[in-house]
């Protein structure tokens, strides 16, 4: 039976996985507390790559006290050689007792494996304490390891009448100070940033993390399937750029890649005229070990993701303003002509940033 200390003492560990939000790719965020006798003796979260585990962090802190003590971790123990050691090996040694477990690992090399090799050491193993809050934390990695793609999250900031411009191409700024920076987070917590050729040529961003603390910036991914990126384009300075082609063109490869950017060749899709195959490349990016995307495009990809069933959360920030008719739209999608046709969203939250409304939702399942 999970008590009232197990539950705060998993919700100790929540936060303290956190912490990696920004810096574990392509590992999953991890926190671990050890608890003895009433008390924390041990605490640790994993912050990068390479570096120790979060039980590891905690059993080093904890030292001796951590025999006969009880572990909380957000993510099943690792129990294979990858980067670091198998840290249910090293609970065991530890003489750790009991281990509550939020959610099991879905990476394939773990999945189940971990508990495994604790229960045979006769250590008690409890799972699934706040399952829901770690695997939020995690998306992206759960998508990666049970999808072979990241998850994607579409970002968007319109008006209350849906427009991202105005007819001419102006958009800055639709929303506020507050909500800007809120998207910057989103930015901060991504492996990549994706966007279209399109937004490049009329917005020229530099699509950097811009008024948040990070220690890295995301990659750029550009969908260019024509190789119309402009050399001095500011997507080329400061963190490394994919640029996504279905073209051949030898010559533009060579003058990108002159540039700084890594140019991908990706078979054209079927269904959208020649442009690229944007299940590929999810796939590509998804063996890259990437976990979580941000889309920060225009209504021609945006839309062009929505159809092909890739977009896996759109947080959109509204601001109190119209445009009107004329003006750009969100989401390029053919013409609805029956209410069967339309799409349904699931809104999981709702707030307000300063003046604007920041909602976050996810496509629902027919």
């Amino acid at each position: 039976m999970l008590s009232a200390a197990d539950h705060a003492y998993m919700s100790q560990a929540l936060r303290l996985a956190e912490r990696g939000l920004t810096t574990t790719m392509p590992n999953p965020r991890v926190g671990c507390v050890i608890a003895a006798d009433g008390a924390v003796v041990g605490e640790g979260w994993h912050e990068r790559a390479g570096e120790s585990h979060a039980e590891i962090h905690a059993l080093r802190q904890a030292g001796v006290h951590a025999r006969g003590a009880t572990a909380y971790v957000t993510l099943e123990p690792c129990s294979h050689h990858g980067r670091t050691p198998p840290c249910a090996d090293a609970l065991v040694a530890a003489g750790v007792q009991r281990v509550v477990v939020a959610m099991r690992d879905p990476n394939p090399q773990v999945a189940g494996k971990g508990i495994q090799r604790l229960l045979d050491a006769g250590v008690s193993v409890q799972t699934g304490l706040m399952q829901a809050q770690a695997e939020s934390l995690n998306p992206g990695f759960i998508s990666r390891m049970t999808r072979g793609r990241p998850w994607l999250r579409l970002k968007v900031a319109a008006t209350l009448d849906g427009k991202t411009a105005l007819n001419n191409g102006v958009s800055q700024w639709i929303t506020g100070p507050d909500a800007r920076r809120d998207a910057h987070r989103l930015r901060a917590r991504s492996c990549a940033m994706l966007t279209g050729i399109g937004t490049v040529l009329s917005d020229n961003p530099a699509f950097n993390v811009r008024d948040v603390e990070t220690t890295r910036q995301p990659l750029k991914v550009v969908v260019d399937t024509h190789l119309r990126m402009p050399l001095d384009a500011k997507m080329l300075e400061g963190a490394p750029v994919l640029v996504a082609t279905a073209s051949q063109d030898a010559t533009r490869i060579r003058a990108l890649e002159l540039a700084g950017a890594e140019v991908l060749s990706m078979p054209a899709s079927p269904s959208s005229m020649g442009g690229v195959d944007l299940h590929c490349l999810l796939t590509e990016l998804g063996r890259r070990e990437f976990n979580e995307m941000t889309v920060e495009a225009g209504q021609v990809l945006n839309g062009a993701l929505l159809q092909a069933g890739l977009v896996d959360e759109l947080v959109m920030y509204m601001a109190p303003i119209l445009f009107g008719d004329r003006a750009r739209g969100m989401f390029g999608l053919p013409e609805m002509t029956e209410m069967g046709m339309r799409l349904d969203l699931e809104v999981s939250d709702m707030r307000m940033l300063g003046k604007d409304v920041r909602i976050t939702a996810r496509i629902k399942e027919s």
